[in-house]
């Protein structure tokens, strides 16, 4: 039995060490942790392994999460605070951003429309949030307004993929003829599977045969992609996998 503690501590060991070569962890880890197992083991794991944990992605997406779950309007009430304390345009657009996050995007347009004067008229984030905010109450007009002096004021960023997905589903709510070769420009420059889903579900809605069957198979190449995706790519574009799902199901029920 004494032999049966002795290798535990030993392979616990092995284990940080492992841990330690693969985060390059300074060498005099290695001499403790062999040297010393069991205190040595302790001293790593609370000095080394469990902050290292939490700065990890899945550690990170669990504590906003919970955060979210368990007081869910701190972020909102946080910048208030600040932006009461100091009213500044830095300031203003935090609690744009925490309050459109939080939904209220009526009241984050509010201070977008506020802090989008002077020096700051040309902002990139100013500018997005603004058009974000403008998009989801129903201002499409002015949305595409905004969109335009963004990239007016910063040409890449019709590059960029939320800019450039943000002005396609523009294009396409006024129904404007440069809608296709908007979403186009979307997937072109796509860092997930949202601009295939919504330029599919923008084509499954035209009239011409070739576009429905193009939409089908956007959403086939969605359904098939997703096989392949790591967890975090699949919790992330989890709404545009369930959509093509949908559609896929729902065409074939139709034949």
């Amino acid at each position: 039995m004494p032999y049966l503690g002795i290798g535990l501590h030993f392979i616990v060991a092995l284990f940080f060490a492992v841990h330690a070569v693969r985060s390059r962890q300074n060498m005099y880890w290695l001499f403790l942790l062999f040297v010393f197992p069991m205190f040595g083991s302790l001293v790593y794991c609370f000095a080394v392994y469990l902050p290292s944990l939490r700065q990890s992605r899945g550690a990170r997406a669990a504590t906003r999460a919970i955060t979210k779950l368990v007081d869910p309007n701190r972020a909102v009430r946080e910048a208030r605070s600040d932006f009461d304390r100091a009213p500044t345009v830095e300031h203003r657009m935090r609690l744009g951003a925490a309050l459109f996050a939080a939904g209220n995007a009526r009241e984050a347009l509010e201070h977008y429309h506020a802090a989008a004067h002077g020096p700051f008229a040309t902002d990139p984030a100013l500018l997005m949030g603004l058009a974000r905010a403008q998009f989801v109450v129903g201002d499409h007009a002015s949305a595409d307004v905004t969109l335009c002096s963004l990239f007016a004021a910063n040409p890449q960023a019709r590059q960029q993929p939320e800019p450039a997905l943000l002005y396609a589903r523009t294009q396409g709510a006024l129904g404007a003829s440069g809608t296709r070769a908007a979403f186009e420009q979307a997937l072109s420059c796509a860092s997930d599977a949202a601009p295939r889903c919504l330029f599919a579900d923008w084509l499954a809605g035209q009239a011409d045969d070739a576009d429905r069957q193009r939409a089908a198979r956007l959403y086939a190449d969605i359904a098939h992609d997703a096989k392949h995706w790591p967890r975090h790519a699949r919790e992330h574009n989890r709404e545009w996998l369930q959509r093509a799902q949908a559609a896929l199901a729902a065409e074939s029920a139709r034949r």
